[in-house]
């Protein structure tokens, strides 16, 4: 699923770890991801945040889509800053689920998102698997 990602990939989020309703992705902030008071933009915070909270809940197999998903920005972030985006399911039922994302700067905290998911009835990718940057495999 992270290889079709265009938006992610683009933005230089590298995905680091992805199995088992967990998944593990990294950005740093680039200058183009600064807002008018010259912090990162919010925006960029939530969509590293929903990329690992994807990834996790994409880690089951079948296609499985946002339903919805909150933040709350604790710390502002800055240009060089390298952000890491740790997602863990909280609780499957059905087709829905409800995960969890802390992003944090060098161990320190700066957002908390929640994300929930449902599951849709085509596989996630052609052969239902995600990959982490040197290859290797989660489902």
């Amino acid at each position: 699923m992270f290889d079709a990602d265009v938006a992610s990939r683009g933005l230089g989020i590298e995905l680091v770890h992805a199995a088992d309703g967990t998944a593990v992705a990294r950005m740093r902030v680039t200058a183009g991801m600064l807002n008018g008071h010259r912090i990162g933009h919010g925006g960029f915070v939530f969509l590293l945040a929903d990329t690992a909270f994807a990834l996790a809940c994409n880690t089951h197999g079948p296609a499985t889509v946002a339903a919805g998903g909150e933040i709350s920005f604790l710390r502002p972030v800055r240009e060089g800053d390298l952000l890491t985006a740790s997602a863990t399911e909280r609780v499957s039922y059905g087709r829905s689920g409800i995960y969890d994302v802390t992003v944090t700067r060098d161990g320190e905290v700066v957002a908390e998102f929640r994300g929930r998911s449902r599951t849709l009835a085509r596989p996630a990718t052609t052969d239902g698997v995600c990959r982490t940057s040197d290859g290797k495999q989660g489902r």
